[in-house]
C-alpha cells in the first residue's frame, strides 16, 4: 500500500492531504530514509514522523485491505515505539 494512503488509512493522518503534505517536506521517514508518496509501505517497517518537537515511531504489524479503519482498530496496524 502506498504510504499516503496508509498514514490515512490506519488514523496516523486525519486526511489524505496531510499525509501527502507531510510526505512532500520530508517529514516522514521510512526506515531512516525519507519517503515519497508511492513509496510502498510492508508489514515490518518503522515509519517516523519528525515533528519539531518531537519524534512518533511506528511499526508497521499488518497492511488494511479496506480505505478506512476504525481508530479503536489502530494497534491492529501499528505498534507505537
Amino acid at each position: 500500500m502506498r504510504c499516503d494512503k496508509f498514514l490515512n488509512a490506519v488514523n496516523i493522518t486525519k486526511r489524505r492531504a496531510v499525509a501527502e503534505d507531510m510526505l512532500e517536506h520530508k517529514v516522514v521517514f521510512i526506515n531512516g530514509v525519507a519517503a515519497k508518496k508511492s513509496k510502498e509501505v510492508k508489514v515490518g517497517d518503522i515509519i517516523e514522523i519528525r515533528y519539531l518537537e518531537k519524534i512518533d515511531r511506528f511499526k508497521v504489524l499488518q497492511i488494511p485491505v479496506t480505505k478506512s479503519t476504525p481508530k479503536s482498530k489502530m494497534a491492529e496496524y501499528v505498534e507505537i515505539i
